[in-house]
Order: C-alpha cells, then structure tokens, then sequence
C-alpha cells in the first residue's frame, strides 16, 4: 500500500467530494449518434442514462443544449430527471449553469439526499458556507441514518471551537461504527487541537481505525510517526514493527534507525559522526517534521564547536522557508559569531536573491471590468500571487489564512492577486468574491499559463515577489499553524520605515 496524503489540504480532496470533474465534450458528436440519443430521450422521458448520453453527444457547451432542455421541463413539469440530468452534468463539469436545474429537481425531489448534496457543494464553489452548511443540514435531516450525510454536516464545524464537540465526533463513532466518516472526523479533530490533544487523537485513530483499510487513518499515522521521529525514535521503530504496512512508512522506518544512531552518538560525544548520520535521514517533500532536521543538525555542529556551519544551516533554510523558531536560532547563532541584526538580514537577503528569478511580466484579464492587470502595474508593491480555482479545496481551504495575514498590512504596500486556472469556473470567480469577501484581485489565466510561465502544476500554487517583480518566495503553503512564515516573508520585502518591519517582527533583546 502507497497511498500518501501528508498535507491536510490534500487531505482534504477526500473528505466531502463530491465534485470531481466529468470530462466536457467541447462540440457535438456526429448527427446520427445525437438522433440516436435523442431517440431514446423521447421514447423515455424519465430515463437518467439516456439523458446523459444525449447530453454528452450534443455537448454541455453547445448553445442547444439548454434551450431544449428547458422546453422538456415546460412539456413534462413532473419530470424529476429532466432537470436533475443537465444539472448532473453541469455539476460534475464544476459550471454555474448547474444551480437551477438542481433548484428545480430539488422542488421535485425534496428530500433528495445527492441534489441536497450537489446544490452545497455549487454553494461552497461560489463562496457561500452559510448556504452550504444548510444545504448539508437538509440532506442530513432527510436521511439521519445515512452516516455519510451525517458525518459530512458534523465535518463543517470541525473549527468551531464549541467545547462538545469532541463529545459530538465521538457520539458519532459510536452511531456509526467503523464508517470511513469516523476516521474523516477523527482526523480533522486531531488536526485543530493543541499538540497533547492531538497526539491522543491520531492514537485512538490509528488502534480504531487499521491504516490498511482507512485512508486518513493511514494519513493520520503518518503525522503521528513524524511527531514521534522528533521526541522518540525508537517508538517509531516499535509502532512501525506493529503496523506491518509493508513499504508504506519505510521512509519513516529508516529515519527512525538513523536518529536512534544519532542519539546514540550524541550521548557518546561523538558529534561530527551524528551529523554525519543526521544527513542520511531523507523524508518525502510532504512531511510534519517541520523544521526539527534543520535544527537538529544545527545543534549538533554548534555542539561539535562550528557555530559557523551552525549559522549557515540555518540561514539556508530561513532564506527559504522563514519560521520564527528558525529565526530564533539564528540569531542565537549569530549573534557568537559577533553579527548583529542588520547583518544578519544582509545575509538572508544576498541568499534569498541569489535564487531569485524575474516573474513573467503577465497581462491578464480582470473579472470586474474589460480591463487588464498587469504586473507592471504593481511595481513598487510586494505581491501575494496565488494560483487557484473555484472548485480547487484547498486553494479555498487556504485563503482564510492568506486573509489573516493579508489584514495586517496595507494595499498600497502589498498586492494579493488570485489567477484563475480553469476559465471553464469563470462564472463562478465574482460570486466567489462577493460571498467570500476575500480581498485579493481575481484574474482571469489558465493551467498552461500556470504552468508554462511559474511552473504551477498543482494547485494552488504560490508564490511571493518583491516590489521589482522578482520571485523571492515559493512552494510554500499556509495553514493555521503557520501565518507567521507568510509575515516573514511579505515583511523582508517591504521597507522597515514604511511597512513597521522591526515593530511587526519581534527580535530578541541581546540585538
């Protein structure tokens, strides 16, 4: 088994989903194969299939399509699968046209469990969570003994801080034993708590859920081996013996045998050897070690007594990937090396721009107007540019905590731009903006200017510039956890005078 789920925001695509994307036929298929579906529309108006052949043969972006549509709901107002088809389609297509027609098989159909569903998940497309959540209250109270919808309207207030509802998730297992749901709630529960709550989480996920047969168990037990990694190595090597995945955490595995050397080595003072060992420890890209490796290689050649590799360890990973605990050790660092703030922020600025690239100077189309944006237009502005869609779960499950962050300081300053990459969920992009109230600048592009231009395969994908429109920053993301690296990274670009640097970022006194 090899199924990896390490960021929560991947994670999230396998929660709710309802929405994968059903290929668009863009243009008709041959006249005879459209008569022919058409054919066996008319001699069965109540026949779901054959509507979705027809549908697909004419094309969803044929101008045909819903004109005819609408006159069959004229002709046959009873007809539930008249309108619940082209609705079906247009939903799995993640297009706008899908609202009213599930509007009206939900009048039809009440009751309806997958309309319900649908008509939340257009709502969450378009920004609306109020919306959403009611819809998902519907099709939960239609169907109370469906441990999918059930679970599903429990998963939305997983950040809703209410004291019971840990009680709520658990209640729920007991109701629905062993239903994947479970281990859907479990984890997300785990995942908003502080540490010690979590680590109790993931364990009774792991020993209530098998990895084998749950994949967020597996995801989970993921994240609870790369917390032991970091404080118990040998447990790893206990729980792995245990689990008896095969190669499913045979990266963690082997990690785990070379920190138990290196703790060994350590102990026996034997520092440079430990380094040495430490360097062998190679994790996946997505791990939940944070920035214990770095650090932990630091410690041992300040131990070793070369606080100068130390310090520059250390600023090699800051340049990249800010964090305050970096930070901290950084200066610590520094600051035995006779180095002061303002030399340690030349340094971490020559790094940075040593790897920096100029953006492509893109023009694209606004949403609100025929105009264009360029990114000329934002010289002398640092720039959040973020790739995304409408129906991309974790480009939405990100933006709060872009908007956090983005709060904190002043748009004549900083720039927060948001490309859409599928211009096919355009009609979707101004409701987005008007529900949502998220304040970044929608622009119209596409997954090959994406990707051609940045290099964006995966979404969303981001990326921070200077006030020049120099990519300084990339292939990070931003959660809960972790707004301050996103601070970090907007306020080493902006001029400390203007945007409050040394007041927003605290350093230690000793500088």
């Amino acid at each position: 088994m090899t199924r990896y789920l390490y960021l929560p925001v991947l994670v999230m695509l396998m929660t709710l989903s309802l929405s994968a994307q059903t290929p668009v036929r863009k243009g008709p298929a041959p006249a005879e194969e459209i008569a022919k579906a058409r054919e066996a529309v008319t001699s069965n108006m109540d026949n779901l299939k054959a509507h979705t052949t027809y549908i697909y043969a004419l094309g969803l972006d044929n101008p045909l399509l819903e004109p005819q549509y609408q006159q069959w709901m004229k002709e046959y107002p009873s007809h539930l699968n008249i309108p619940y088809a082209l609705g079906l389609a247009f939903h799995g297509a993640a297009m706008p046209e899908s609202r009213s027609y599930l509007l009206k098989a939900a009048e039809l159909a009440p009751k309806n469990t997958r309309i319900l569903n649908m008509l939340s998940d257009d709502a969450t497309r378009s920004g609306n969570d109020s919306l959403s959540q009611e819809y998902m209250k519907r099709a939960m109270l239609a169907d109370t003994s469906n441990a999918t919808h059930v679970g599903a309207y429990l998963l939305q207030f997983r950040e809703s801080g209410e004291k019971d509802y840990p009680q709520k998730v658990f209640d729920y297992m007991q109701c629905f034993p062993g239903h994947r749901m479970g281990a859907t709630l479990l984890y997300w529960m785990a995942h908003t708590a502080d540490k010690s709550d979590r680590i109790k989480y993931l364990e009774l996920l792991r020993t209530t859920f098998p990895p084998s047969k749950y994949s967020m168990s597996e995801s989970g037990t993921t994240e609870l081996l790369d917390t032991y990694l970091q404080t118990d190595p040998e447990k790893v090597l206990k729980l792995i013996a245990e689990l008896n995945e095969n190669d499913t955490w045979q990266s963690r595995q082997l990690a785990a045998s070379a920190l138990v050397k290196v703790k060994t080595l350590e102990q026996q003072h034997r520092y440079r050897e430990a380094v040495a060992e430490l360097d062998q420890v190679k994790l996946p890209k997505y791990s939940f070690t944070g920035d214990f490796l770095p650090l932990k290689r630091a410690a041992l050649l300040d131990k070793a007594g070369d606080v100068k590799a130390a310090y520059d360890s250390i600023a090699v990973k800051f340049a990249k990937i800010p964090t305050d605990e970096l930070y901290d050790a950084l200066v610590r660092y520094g600051h035995r090396l006779g180095k002061n703030k303002a030399a340690i922020d030349k340094e971490m600025n020559a790094l940075r721009y040593a790897s920096a690239r100029a953006a492509y100077p893109f023009e694209l189309g606004l949403y609100s107007s025929n105009a264009s944006l360029r990114l000329q237009d934002l010289k002398g502005k640092v720039v959040l540019l973020t790739f995304w869609y409408p129906d991309c779960s974790p480009c939405r499950a990100e933006f709060p905590h872009f908007q956090a962050v983005m709060n904190k300081y002043n748009k004549e300053e900083v720039a927060y731009i948001g490309v859409n990459v599928y211009p096919a969920q355009d009609n979707y992009v101004q409701t987005f903006m008007t529900n949502s109230k998220y304040s970044f600048t929608p622009l119209r592009g596409t997954a090959e200017f994406a990707k051609e231009h940045f290099g964006a395969v995966g979404m969303p994908s981001n990326f921070v510039l200077d006030k020049e429109g120099n990519i300084i920053f990339s292939n990070f993301t931003i959660g809960h956890n972790n707004h301050r690296t996103l601070e970090w990274m907007i306020s080493s670009l902006l001029d400390r005078e203007s945007a409050g640097y040394t007041n927003r970022l605290s350093y230690p006194c000793c500088m």
